[in-house]
C-alpha cells in the first residue's frame, strides 16, 4: 500500500483539507452534547426560556457548521480519491502493455481484467474512506469518551468499556472478512474467465449445442 501512495502526491492538498474538515465536523458533533447538557442543567432548571432558546440557536448552528465541514471533505476526499484510481489505473494499463505474452499468459487475462477493474476500484473506495473516516472515527470515539467524562466519571467507564467491546467486534470482522475477500477475488477471476471464453467461443458453442451445458457452468 505505501508503494500505492505514490500515486496520491498530484493531490497532496486535497488528501489533507479532507481530514481536516472531518475533524471540524467531529468537534461540533462532540461539542453538541455539552450544549444539550446546559440547556437541561441551567435552561430547564431555572426554567430560563431565553437561554434554553439561545442555546437551542447554538445547536442548529453547529449543525449547519458540521454539514457544510462534511460536504467540504466529502468533496475533497471524493476528488484525490478518483483522481488517485485514474492515476493507478492509468500507470497498471502501461504497465500491462510492456508485459510479454509469456507474462501475459502467465499472469491470466482474466486476472489482469480484475485488476484493472474490481481491484482498482476497491482501492480507490478505500482511499476515499480512509480520507474520510480514519482520523474522524478514532477522534470521535476519544473525543466521546472525554466528554462522558468531563460530565460522569461512571458514566465514562461504561463508554471506556463500549470502546474496548467494539474495538473487539471491529478486529474479529476483519479476521474473518478478509479470508473470505481472497477467495471472492480468486472465483471472480474464474467468472472473468468463463465469461470471456463464452464471448470468443460463441459461434463454437452456438454450433455444437452447447448453450445449456455453458450456463450450468457458468452458474
Amino acid at each position: 500500500m505505501v508503494k500505492l501512495l505514490k500515486h496520491l502526491k498530484e493531490y497532496t492538498k486535497e488528501s489533507i483539507i479532507g481530514p481536516l474538515f472531518k475533524l471540524l465536523e467531529a468537534s461540533f458533533e462532540l461539542v453538541i452534547p455539552l450544549v444539550m447538557a446546559s440547556i437541561i442543567d441551567v435552561g430547564i432548571k431555572n426554567r430560563d426560556y431565553p437561554y434554553i432558546y439561545k442555546m437551542a440557536a447554538l445547536m442548529i448552528f453547529l449543525g449547519l457548521l458540521g454539514l457544510a465541514c462534511s460536504l467540504t471533505a466529502q468533496y475533497f476526499a471524493a476528488k484525490a480519491a478518483a483522481g488517485f484510481g485514474t492515476d493507478l489505473r492509468k500507470h497498471l494499463f502501461s504497465h500491462i502493455n510492456k508485459l510479454s505474452f509469456q507474462a501475459v499468459d502467465q499472469a491470466g487475462t482474466s486476472t489482469l481484467i480484475t485488476r484493472m477493474t474490481n481491484d482498482i476500484n476497491q482501492v480507490q473506495s478505500g482511499v476515499n474512506l480512509v480520507l474520510r473516516l480514519f482520523l474522524r472515527s478514532p477522534f470521535i470515539v476519544a473525543g466521546a469518551a472525554v466528554m462522558a467524562y468531563t460530565i460522569h466519571m461512571r458514566i465514562s467507564l461504561f463508554f471506556l468499556f463500549a470502546i474496548l467491546i467494539l474495538s473487539l467486534v471491529i478486529y474479529g470482522i476483519i479476521a474473518i472478512t478478509i479470508p473470505l475477500y481472497k477467495k471472492v477475488q480468486s472465483r471472480l477471476d474464474r467468472v472473468l474467465l468463463s465469461a470471456r471464453e463464452n464471448l470468443s467461443g460463441a459461434r463454437v458453442i452456438w454450433a455444437l449445442n452447447r448453450q445449456e451445458d455453458e450456463i450450468n457452468q457458468f452458474q
